[in-house]
C-alpha cells in the first residue's frame, strides 16, 4: 500500500507533468472533482475489488446450481471460480488500497501496525458495500434462473434452496462450534500466508502477488471449505447475506442453522489476528 511519503512523491510528480505540458491534461485529470476522487481512491478500490471478487464468487455458485451437468465436479468449479476471481479482483485494486477485499486483514494489520486505525472504518464499509453491489449483479444477471429454478419463492433451505449461492452456511453435521473452529482456522492460515507472500525479508511474491492469493484461497476451498463453505472473510458472507435479506428471502438467511451468521464475521476476524500474531512471533528472517 503506497505510504504517505509516496502519495506526496506521486502528488509531485504530477506537478511536474502537467507543468510540463501544459495543453495537455493529467489522464488522472481527465474527469472533474480530480482532489476528491484522490482522496477516496482507496475506498472505491477496496468497494470495486470486493464487488468483483463476489460477482465472480458468486456467479459461479448460480452456474452450479442451475445447471446439474456441473454436479460430478461441482467444488472444483466452484474453488476455481472464487480463486480466479480473488486474483482479478486483486490486479485492480493492490497497487492502489492494498488489496484488503477483507476486513479480517485490514483489522488485523491495524492491530499489528502496519495499516492506520483511522482508515478501517471506511475500509469495512467499501468491503461490506462492495460485496452487498457484486451480489445485486449476479442476482441481475441470474434473475430468470432463479425465477425458473424456484418459481419466484426464495428460499433458504431445501431442495430449491438459492441463497447458499450468496452466503455461506454450515455442513449439517458441524457444531456451531466445529464452524467457528474451522473459519477461525482457515482464516488463519490465509493471513499467515498472505503475510509470507508480502514480506521483504522473505520470499516476496513480487509481481505475482494477486495470482498467489488467488491460488492460496483455492487450496484452502478445495482441502477444507466444504465444511462451512469457508466464508474466510466477514465482508465476502455478510455483504451478500444483507443482499438476501433485501432481494426477497427475508429474514431466513440470518436465522437459520441457529442463528449461525455471526460465525463468518467473528470467526475470521479472531483468526486473522491470529494468522498475523502467529507469522510475526514465529517467522524469524535470517539475519542480514
Amino acid at each position: 500500500m503506497p505510504t504517505k511519503e509516496h502519495e506526496l512523491n506521486s502528488d509531485a510528480s504530477s506537478s511536474v507533468i502537467i507543468n510540463e505540458h501544459v495543453n495537455e491534461p493529467h489522464p488522472h485529470r481527465m474527469f472533474s472533482y480530480f482532489d476528491h476522487r484522490y482522496r477516496m481512491r482507496h475506498y472505491f478500490a477496496e468497494f470495486f475489488g470486493t464487488a468483483l471478487l463476489i460477482f465472480f464468487g458468486t456467479s459461479v455458485n448460480a452456474t452450479v446450481t442451475f445447471n446439474p451437468g456441473f454436479a460430478p465436479a461441482k467444488w472444483v468449479i466452484i474453488t476455481l471460480g472464487w480463486g480466479f476471481g480473488l486474483g482479478n479482483a486483486l490486479f485492480v485494486s493492490m497497487g492502489n488500497s492494498g488489496g484488503h477485499l477483507n476486513p479480517a486483514v485490514t483489522i488485523s494489520g491495524a492491530i499489528f501496525g502496519k495499516f492506520p486505525w483511522r482508515k478501517v472504518p471506511g475500509y469495512v464499509l467499501a468491503q461490506i458495500l462492495g460485496a452487498f453491489f457484486g451480489s445485486a449483479l449476479t442476482f441481475g444477471v441470474f434473475r430468470a434462473k432463479f425465477n425458473e429454478f424456484d418459481g419466484g419463492s426464495r428460499q433458504t433451505k431445501g431442495p430449491q434452496a438459492t441463497a447458499g449461492i450468496f452466503a455461506t452456511y454450515p455442513d449439517p453435521a458441524n457444531s456451531v462450534w466445529d464452524s467457528f473452529f474451522t473459519e477461525l482456522l482457515l482464516t488463519c492460515i490465509l493471513v499467515f500466508v498472505i503475510q509470507g507472500f508480502f514480506d521483504d525479508k522473505m520470499t516476496p511474491a513480487k509481481g505475482f502477488g494477486p495470482i498467489a492469493v488467488g491460488l492460496l484461497v483455492l487450496s484452502i476451498g478445495i482441502s477444507a471449505g466444504t465444511t462451512t463453505g469457508y466464508a474466510i472473510n466477514p465482508a465476502r458472507d455478510f455483504g451478500p447475506r444483507l443482499f438476501t435479506l433485501a432481494a426477497g428471502w427475508g429474514a431466513k438467511p440470518f436465522q437459520v442453522d441457529r442463528y449461525y451468521f455471526w460465525n463468518p464475521i467473528v470467526a475470521p476476524i479472531v483468526g486473522g489476528i491470529l494468522g498475523h500474531f502467529l507469522y510475526e512471533f514465529f517467522i524469524v528472517p535470517n539475519k542480514d
